[in-house]
């Protein structure tokens, strides 16, 4: 009786895990707890655009260096899931302590030596604000997010990054000077801890910063900062920031990024391939339509031909699904490869559910979704052999290889020349 209660007791704890676990995530790693004044380094990890797939990573632009110039430049070691989203984690020249407030203050160089582009990087920034990048920063593993009030919902909504610069007319504006804006929660006396990072970003031209030292201060409503590509610019890079103190523990500093705009989903693409996904559907469906009406009506017309049009027209494709294909062995990979594809999403998305895999750990579902491809690489060669085999095919091992290696081949074939084009565009 008493095994009995077991084998039920087993069942309900992991039906409570499962249902518990759906309603939170897994953090990935233990709080850092810090003290008053205490530095806090702020990384960048990438550039991303709403238009384009292309990443790039934050020192392709002439942006401030840290102390030390390119030698002080240390990336992160990645995973194989941030190899593969382009993630390149990098330290900048911002200076952060906890709970310290710093005023408006010069970046780097000095006011009377600013920052010069010449005319080639200057393109290359306005390029980049044409095609709309943000900018990707990190403190303390937690993301920059940009406020945006939204008059319609009378909210403030997030977006991922803050704005590389803006595009009016002809001209693009660059966002020289970056407010950061972190909020703290103290779990204990003289115990901190960042549950937020907030970022907004301006463009301020030159001769609306006034300098005492390193300090600046600049009016309400400065004029922005030019990117000139045929005279090269002249410009100065500023922060400041600013601590709030909030009531969002660590476990649920998460919540602000989880329920974000979705300002930059590329809903251009989505809703492109939604369209030709309808007008081919759309179009097979007529045509199978007028065929079948036009078979029926043909035996509706004279039923004394019953046995002759019995097998012509539509009726002739009930013989065509038993009989095998042509290229039987790259059908059997092809569905292989579709069972594979299915089984690596339903597992990852079923421990995505669960919480185990969390935000705060970068490239995680990345390296998962590729994991799971691998481990069910099995049951695709099985699937593929079997259904060969049933197509009266002889060499089912040849059929196996082909479905390792065909998804492969061709992601990394298309990458292999999408990569070409890029280097050639680039130079």
């Amino acid at each position: 009786m008493s095994s009995e209660r077991c084998y039920l007791f087993i069942p309900l704890l992991l039906f409570s895990w499962i249902s518990n676990s759906c309603q939170f995530y897994v953090p990935g790693m233990a709080p850092a707890d810090f003290k008053k004044g205490d530095p806090i380094e702020v990384k960048a990890v990438k550039m991303t655009s709403i238009h384009t797939q292309l990443p790039y990573e934050y020192y392709s632009l002439p942006f401030c260096l840290p102390k030390g110039g390119f030698s002080s430049i240390h990336y992160k070691s990645e995973n194989l899931g941030e190899v593969l989203r382009g993630d390149r984690i990098v330290n900048t020249p911002y200076v952060v302590k906890m709970a310290e407030e710093t005023p408006c203050t010069l970046l780097c160089n000095s006011p009377e030596s600013p920052i010069h582009w010449s005319d080639g990087e200057s393109q290359t920034v306005v390029d980049r604000i044409q095609h709309e990048y943000f900018v990707h920063l990190l403190v303390d593993n937690l993301p920059a997010a940009t406020p945006i009030f939204n008059p319609e919902t009378n909210e403030i909504q997030y977006e991922h990054g803050y704005q590389l610069g803006k595009t009016v007319g002809d001209r693009s504006f660059i966002n020289n000077h970056l407010k950061l804006t972190l909020l703290y929660h103290n779990p204990q006396p003289n115990v901190y801890r960042v549950v937020g990072f907030h970022a907004s970003a301006k463009s301020i031209s030159m001769d609306e910063l006034k300098f005492e030292g390193k300090a600046c201060s600049f009016p309400t409503k400065p004029k922005p900062q030019v990117v000139d590509p045929a005279t090269g610019t002249k410009l100065y890079f500023t922060y400041e920031v600013e601590w709030k103190e909030s009531s969002v523990s660590w476990a649920s500093r998460w919540d602000t990024y989880l329920a974000m705009s979705d300002a930059q989903i590329h809903w251009f693409s989505i809703i492109n391939s939604i369209v030709v996904i309808f007008f081919l559907s759309g179009i097979l469906t007529m045509i199978m339509v007028r065929t079948l009406r036009r078979d029926i009506a043909k035996y509706n017309a004279d039923e004394s031909y019953d046995e002759t049009i019995e097998e012509t027209g539509w009726k002739l494709v009930h013989g065509d699904v038993f009989r095998p294909p042509r290229n039987s062995r790259l059908f059997a990979a092809l569905i292989g490869s579709g069972i594979q594809i299915f089984l690596m999403s339903l597992i990852t998305i079923f421990f995505a559910m669960l919480g185990m895999l969390s935000p705060a750990s970068r490239g995680a579902l990345t390296t998962a979704a590729i994991t799971f491809y691998m481990i069910h690489g099995a049951v695709a060669g099985y699937f593929s052999a079997r259904l060969y085999k049933t197509m009266k095919g002889r060499e089912w091992k040849k059929a196996a290889f082909l479905t390792a290696v065909l998804y492969p081949a061709v992601v990394g074939v298309t990458c292999f020349f999408l990569k070409l084009f890029h280097l050639g565009k680039s130079k």
